[in-house]
């Protein structure tokens, strides 16, 4: 018989948590804890070693983001799944930029949700079709026609897909894993080339080129 994943739920609510304990009945996974705001499920993680939690994008007591940063340099094998009720990109981006293993949106089915578990247990990637998948592929590295034109290196390109994305100089650094004096060379850099003045007129051009 598999060996139970062992789960840590992090959400505010407890409707939703019941629902979430619900869902996965009878699942391959054993839910380890529970917690409703940010303090507490760092002190749960540390404390279970959950091999995945689920976390509420918008976790109560401090940023979710900047929770799964700190959690997986003190426990790099548990592996992070945000959840959210708003399908918003720069939440998936910044889940990506610090290392979740996926981005749910609320009103996913069971199979969806133990499938995702399955998944990031194993460490392996999430479907292509995925909306997570898809704003994970927008920040690799792409060689667009538009970018070329407008004389822009690949990192630059890619740099300016984060930008687009709303992520903040740190965590395109950390997404990118260079330096955040790096980064700011590159914004200037592609600010330069694409004769914009700041970064939302760049994120306006990076959508309208189709560079993300």
């Amino acid at each position: 018989m598999p060996t139970a994943i062992p789960l840590l739920i992090a959400h505010p609510k407890e409707l939703i948590r019941a629902g979430l304990r619900a869902m996965l009945a009878g699942s391959p996974v054993k839910i380890v804890g529970e917690a409703g705001d940010a303090p507490s499920t760092l002190t749960l993680t540390k404390k279970h070693k959950p091999t995945v939690v689920l976390l509420d994008a918008a976790i109560p007591g401090g940023d979710a983001f900047e929770l799964v940063t700190k959690l997986a340099k003190a426990i790099p094998a548990t592996r992070f799944i945000l959840l959210s009720a708003i399908d918003n990109p720069t939440y998936m981006a910044r889940a990506r930029a610090v290392g979740a293993a996926n981005f749910l949106l609320m009103g996913f089915s069971q199979r969806e949700l133990v499938t995702a578990i399955e998944n990031a247990a194993a460490g392996k990637p999430v479907s292509g079709s995925a909306p997570f998948a898809k704003i994970a592929a927008s920040m690799q590295p792409r060689d667009a026609r538009a970018a070329r034109d407008s004389g822009l290196t690949p990192r630059e390109s890619q740099v300016l897909s984060h930008v687009a994305l709303g992520l903040s100089n740190d965590e395109i650094a950390r997404s990118l894993q260079i330096s955040v004096e790096t980064v700011k060379e590159h914004v200037q850099n592609l600010l330069r080339k694409l004769a914009v003045s700041d970064r939302t007129q760049a994120a306006v051009w990076a959508v309208q080129s189709g560079v993300v």
